[in-house]
């Protein structure tokens, strides 16, 4: 009688060890989709409002109206956030006597403290990357360990049974394949995954650099870039209150 063979063959034989690395591939799978599942999600939800934020601060022409729309509180997005450090770190330079922007230790605080809230708003966004690229790159070499285990096991049955013809060896090898099938089943998407949220990582990252690059020209000259402001501008500040701490 002709012995069937399968995956569900494959388990019912595997020992311990055998089915601790099918435990493990499945953990790791299910851990990478989770990821996978709730960065998209992220990714979707964040781009969508951190667009919006960014075109409407960009269309604020003066310093001034920039402080009033951050003291309203209305925005607490990543774009928002870099401008009230911004805005706090010209503000504390003000309390303490650096009167311009242009002075050099002014001018060095406000793009530290810009360059800082960048670095924190991107930071927060790679959760979850290490786990990715630690399944694409161990999966395969588990799948491979348990491969190379299965076929051990299956080779000596084999020779134990003194049945050494290829149609008895190439069911229990063909199974042992399937565990490095099932190890790159699992890297695949764990790869692609990775590759695509660090490019969308690099894509906010320098749209948030951007946008830091003209709230601190509009810090420095109290108009955003291309615009005329008459009047002076420290004047329309402190109409704004710029006193007041902005979180």
């Amino acid at each position: 009688m002709e012995q069937g063979y399968g995956i569900a063959h494959f388990l019912a034989q595997s020992d311990a060890f055998g089915k601790t690395i099918i435990i493990i591939l499945l953990a790791m799978s299910a851990a990478s989709w989770y990821v996978i599942l709730l960065k998209i999600l992220q990714n979707i939800v964040e781009a969508r409002v951190t667009r919006r934020s960014l075109a409407q601060l960009q269309s604020i022409p003066s310093l001034a109206e920039l402080l009033a729309h951050l003291q309203t509180g209305a925005a607490s997005d990543a774009a928002a956030r870099i401008a009230a450090d911004g805005m706090e770190a010209a503000e504390h330079c003000r309390r303490h006597g650096a009167a311009l922007l242009a002075d050099t230790g002014a001018g060095e605080l406000v793009t530290r403290a810009l360059r800082a809230r960048v670095l924190r708003e991107t930071g927060r966004r790679e959760w979850g990357l290490s786990l990715l690229a630690a399944t694409a790159s161990c999966a395969p070499f588990i799948g491979l360990l348990g491969t190379v285990w299965g076929i051990y096991q299956a080779l000596v049955q084999i020779g134990m049974s003194g049945q050494g013809t290829l149609d008895k060896v190439a069911g229990p090898v063909g199974e042992a394949l399937v565990m490095t099938a099932a190890g790159l089943f699992v890297a695949i998407p764990a790869v692609l995954a990775y590759n695509f949220f660090v490019r969308a990582n690099r894509n906010f990252a320098a749209d948030l650099g951007a946008y830091s690059q003209q709230l601190f020209t509009m810090i420095a000259t109290g108009a955003r870039l291309g615009e005329t402001i008459t009047g002076d501008t420290a004047a329309q500040a402190r109409a704004a209150n710029p006193s007041r701490s902005v979180t």
